[in-house]
């Protein structure tokens, strides 16, 4: 039930803030993806960098496990982020993957020692 539940809400919200964006904009920046020229380096580090969170923090919320060597992986894409972020150096985006590179560090250490 909760699935369900979680479902609807997510569903419900996405359509919403969709249609006020709009869904054309929505599609043309998913779109982006397939366009010759978007893969560069920072696009590259980013997509990993967002696999690798996405494959840290889904196991922990649904299913209560955590991968720590995960965060071996997030630690260096999130510090590569702000490194080859020259073109997107939004502050938003630099102190995230700063909190990012202190939880990976706290994860390992606590893992390791």
């Amino acid at each position: 039930m909760q699935i369900i539940i979680s479902l609807i809400i997510f569903l419900s919200i996405t359509a919403l803030v969709y249609s006020r964006v709009g869904f054309a904009n929505i599609s043309n920046s998913y779109s982006l993806w397939f366009k010759e020229g978007y893969w560069v380096n920072y696009n590259v580090v980013e997509a990993i960098a967002w696999i690798a969170k996405a494959a840290v923090i889904l196991p922990g919320l649904v299913w209560q496990k955590e991968i720590w060597q995960l965060h071996l992986v997030t630690l260096l894409t999130s510090a590569l982020l702000i490194w080859v972020s020259e073109r997107k150096l939004l502050p938003t985006m630099v102190a995230f993957n700063t909190l990012w590179i202190g939880l990976s560090t706290v994860v390992i250490v606590r893992n390791i020692i």
